[in-house]
């Protein structure tokens, strides 16, 4: 996912000035026009509707998190990453969650080459993510009985279709793993489909060999998240202020029209 940036105007020309040409600045304001937006600006892109836009992202990404650890505890397979991420934990210790963190940090240095650039919420995926797995896996043990786990792994599902509909909604910047799938799809020109389930099927057969979990609720996981996700996020994606802009027009338009 990348954010959407809104554009400035552009400056008449000038034909369409009255008073002539428009000056060019000098002093300050042309050394703050070269320098364009600062890094926090770069970071947050469209800073339209941030007042929902950055608590909508945490609460995603705790809940995706979250999700994780319950998937894990369920233990009839997880996703792709995350049985690299248990492979890794099993192999070389730490926690799981200390891994997503590990691995998110260490695949955001792989945009560097790619010359992709990072949101606000790619830097919250590394840094959120994985303490919410941890956290959840603090206090929710494992099920015996097989049902329960089902139900677990059902309720798990649903919930990161829902926590992904609300980090992506949120326009604040891909996740570290995404970001390499759509820089590698930028650079190569290669199908974005092959390009994940290339670099997908990697992680998972090496998770696999170093002990990772890969089962029914990895296939399951690899079938629904797309529908999911696709389900929810005409729920939870954040206009920008063009298309508020819009919307509030529209609606002006239909009242007028209804007093009328």
């Amino acid at each position: 996912m990348a954010t959407t940036s809104t554009l400035p105007s552009p400056s008449p020309s000038p034909s369409e000035c009255p008073s002539g040409p428009v000056p060019s600045p000098t002093g300050a304001g042309a050394a703050d026009a070269a320098a364009g937006p600062g890094p926090l600006l770069r970071l947050l892109g469209d800073t339209h509707a941030l007042g929902r836009r950055l608590p909508q992202l945490a609460v995603g990404l705790a809940l995706y998190g979250t999700s994780m650890g319950l998937m894990l505890r369920a233990g009839l397979g997880l996703d792709p990453w995350d049985v690299f991420h248990q492979g890794l934990q099993g192999s070389f210790g730490l926690s799981v969650g200390a891994w997503v963190t590990i691995c998110g940090a260490l695949v955001l240095l792989l945009w560097i080459p790619l010359r992709q650039l990072p949101g606000v919420g790619t830097v919250a995926n590394v840094l959120l993510i994985g303490a919410a797995m941890d956290l959840t896996l603090r206090f929710v043990g494992t099920p015996g009985a097989l049902p329960v786990r089902i139900l677990l792994m059902v309720t798990a599902v649903l919930l990161n279709g829902v926590a992904t509909g609300l980090y992506i909604g949120a326009r604040l910047g891909s996740g570290p793993r995404d970001g390499l799938m759509t820089g590698l799809h930028r650079r190569t020109g290669g199908s974005l489909r092959l390009i994940r389930t290339g670099i997908e099927l990697v992680v998972l057969a090496v998770g696999v060999l170093l002990g990772g979990t890969a089962g029914v609720g990895t296939v399951v996981y690899a079938l629904a998240i797309g529908p999911l996700a696709q389900f929810f996020l005409p729920w939870f994606t954040v206009p920008t202020a063009e298309q508020a802009g819009r919307a509030e027009q529209a609606g002006k338009i239909g009242k007028a029209a209804k007093a009328g």
